[in-house]
Formats: C-alpha cells, sequence, structure tokens
C-alpha cells in the first residue's frame, strides 16, 4: 500500500480548502438561497451583513475532515490503480490505460463520501446561517454557534442519518467529478510532458491541477446543487421529501438552468484551489515515496 499517497492527499487537500473556502462559501449560498440574484449581490451583501468573518464560516471542520477525505480519495486512486495495472498487465508499474484512470478515480470519489457528509452538512448549514455581523440581544441568536454545536444538534434533532442527507447526491457528484478530474490531470500531464522526461514540469503540474479541478465540477455542479438543497431542507420548513422529488420540485419552480447555478463560481474557484492541491500533492509525494 502507497502511504504517501494518503499523507499527501491529506496535506494538499487541507491547503486547497483554506485557498478555496470564501468562494466556496458564495456558491453555496448562491445554490440555496433564492434571496441572491447573483455571485457579485452575494459577496456584497455577505461583505456589509457579515463582514470578512462571514466567506469563513464553519471552516474549522472542512479543514480537518477534507484533510482526512482527500487522504482517502489519494490514497484509494493510487492504490486501485496499481490493482488494475496488476490485474489488466501483470505488473504494478505497468503504464496505467485512461480506463484505468477513470475507475480508480471513480473509486476515489465514492470511497470518501462515508468521511464527507456530515462534515459537508455541517459546512452547508454553517454557510447558510447568515445573521447579522454585529449580534445584540434585539437581533435574532444564530441557531448553530459553531461546528461541533451544529454537528450535534443536527445528531438531536434529525438523528444520525440526518448527517448523511445528501449523501446520495454527494457520491453521483464525487463518482464521477473524481473520475474526470483524475483523467484530465493525467491526460493533460501526458500531453505536456516530453518523451524523455519521466515526470511532469511543476509548470505543468499546476496547468493541469487547475484545469482538471474545472472540468471535474462541469460534471459535478448538478449533484452538487441537489445535495446543497437536501442538506439545508432541516434549517426551516421541509421542503424536499426525498432525492428524486428534490430534482423534480427544483426543475419544475426554477428550470433546468437551477442545475447549473454556481458552475462558473465552481469552475473560478476550482483552478487555484485544484492547482494547490496537486501541487502540494506532488511536492510531499516527492519527498515521502522513498519512504513508502
Amino acid at each position: 500500500m502507497h502511504l504517501a499517497d494518503f499523507i499527501a492527499g491529506s496535506v494538499g487537500g487541507a491547503f486547497g480548502v483554506a485557498v478555496g473556502y470564501p468562494l466556496d462559501t458564495v456558491k453555496v449560498r448562491v445554490q440555496t438561497q433564492q434571496r441572491f440574484t447573483g455571485v457579485w449581490h452575494c459577496i456584497l451583501s455577505t461583505c456589509k451583513e457579515e463582514g470578512i468573518r462571514g466567506f469563513y464560516k464553519g471552516m474549522s471542520m472542512p479543514v480537518t475532515t477534507v484533510s482526512v477525505s482527500s487522504s482517502v480519495v489519494f490514497g484509494v486512486y493510487r492504490n486501485v490503480l496499481q490493482c488494475l495495472c496488476q490485474l489488466r498487465y501483470g505488473s504494478r508499474e505497468a503504464p496505467p490505460g485512461k480506463l484505468d484512470i477513470f475507475l480508480s478515480g471513480l473509486s476515489g470519489g465514492v470511497a470518501q463520501v462515508s468521511v464527507m457528509a456530515p462534515a459537508d452538512i455541517v459546512k452547508v448549514r454553517l454557510q447558510c446561517q447568515t445573521e447579522p455581523y454585529k449580534v445584540t440581544d434585539q437581533l435574532y441568536k444564530p441557531k448553530y454557534r459553531g461546528p461541533i454545536h451544529c454537528l450535534f444538534t443536527i445528531v438531536r434533532e434529525e438523528g444520525i442519518l440526518g448527517l448523511y442527507k445528501g449523501a446520495g447526491a454527494l457520491a453521483l457528484r464525487d463518482g464521477p467529478s473524481f473520475a474526470t478530474y483524475f483523467l484530465t490531470y493525467n491526460t493533460i500531464c501526458g500531453w505536456l510532458t516530453p518523451e524523455n522526461q519521466s515526470k511532469p514540469e511543476w509548470k505543468v503540474v499546476l496547468f493541469a491541477g487547475g484545469v482538471s479541478g474545472m472540468c471535474g465540477w462541469c460534471f459535478g455542479t448538478p449533484m452538487d446543487v441537489i445535495k446543497a438543497r437536501l442538506q439545508m431542507d432541516g434549517m426551516g420548513e421541509r421542503r424536499y421529501r426525498g432525492f428524486f422529488h428534490c430534482i423534480t420540485v427544483s426543475l419544475r419552480t426554477e428550470g433546468p438552468g437551477v442545475l447549473f447555478k454556481g458552475l462558473g463560481l465552481n469552475c473560478i474557484r476550482a483552478f487555484p484551489v485544484n492547482m494547490s492541491v496537486f501541487g502540494m500533492y506532488e511536492l510531499v509525494v516527492h519527498f515521502l515515496r522513498p519512504v513508502s
């Protein structure tokens, strides 16, 4: 087992969260709250009502859990890829085919849902809790006081399964998304790396990482919208009876375009975030590979 990939994935994932969290908050609010007319309206409203800290609500838990889930994604991806190469080509060191990379990425994306789902619902609930920046006795108190309080409140009010609201949509988002993610990254690195070089240059790694993130979100955004709405369905009046009901109601009330709410923002955020993730991942693997 390649432990270096688990460690490197953890470091890269945490670094990526720190880079992209403000835009992630805006993305979630635009997808789930109809009071915002667009990205800039959301950004300006958040700054005015909550200050800069409004963009970082709930970040402590994602930094921890994304480092774990990213570790699972990269670790499972690498080890499944090597197992497929062993089964199909007789050697773990054989060059993998496109299908091998796609299936390995799919496995990594689905595997991390069990870790990611509880943290993701806490993140979404806190991001969409838009209490004023200065809270006084005259203004309402927020339902959730922080990530841990939010976690326990969900369990108390909705049960353990409440933490896995939207997990099906999350798996449908992350499976194909990570499959596309790793396939795009490896394809671009292969195109831009000369035949006499065994490893891509750093500028290629950064560029391929950024583009792969954008491609992954193109496939993942529709399920991301449904996931966020299911996760938010519990803070107030319940609107959705389940996964398919959420899709039906969203399409009927807002049209097909609703499934791509936040796509532009996802792509803008994805480039620097995944550039950072892959850059940090490759850097850590470079130092740890001999040890593993």
